[in-house]
């Protein structure tokens, strides 16, 4: 039996664009894993006002999502739109229903080994849901059947459990070497 083919939305910083495109022409292109509903660089234009590229985000690309996969990098933590995107993701309202999430340690995301990461240098909305059990990390794979599997878990698992929105909104990107309470 063919598993379901979920509506994803990619949140990732910038300088992971070529792993975000690498992931969607592999996984929605080649294999059908997902549909793509992601925002490509220079969709929105950076000189709105905050507010108005949040709506932009969660009306136009995260309303009929249905999972958010966050690609970590080095420094996806620092991102405030990745911090917004993960937030609309998961907040259920009357026209946004919400997305299962999980989290993709890059290649480049640094670590000492293959089963470790610093709590406090992914998407500190990313880890809380972590910690409650929302949210699963994998590791970077470039096999159908996992990523298809992992995708239809958090899809799975998005009205199961209620995720923990409650990390304060990124204002700006953040700097330094990892984020703390």
């Amino acid at each position: 039996m063919m598993a379901q083919v979920h509506k994803t939305f990619i949140s990732y910083h910038h300088v992971d664009e070529a792993y975000k495109s690498f992931f969607e022409s592999r996984f929605s292109d080649l294999y059908n894993v997902f549909i793509s509903k992601s925002v490509n660089f220079g969709d929105i234009d950076p000189n709105l006002k905050t507010e108005t590229i949040r709506q932009k985000i969660r009306d136009e690309y995260l309303k009929d999502s249905t999972v958010t996969v966050v690609l970590v990098g080095k420094e996806t933590w620092k991102r405030k739109h990745v911090d917004w995107e993960i937030s609309s993701s998961i907040r259920q309202t009357k026209y946004n229903p919400r997305s299962g999430l999980l989290g993709i340690l890059l290649p480049t995301y640094p670590r000492e080994s293959i089963d470790s990461y610093y709590p406090f240098t992914i998407p500190p909305r990313l880890y809380d849901n972590l910690k409650c059990g929302f949210a699963k990390l994998y590791n970077w794979s470039e096999d159908p059947m996992s990523v298809r599997g992992w995708i239809h878990e958090a899809f799975l698992w998005r009205d199961r459990l209620n995720p923990n929105n409650s990390f304060p909104m990124f204002i700006n990107n953040r700097s330094g070497m990892r984020w703390q309470y």
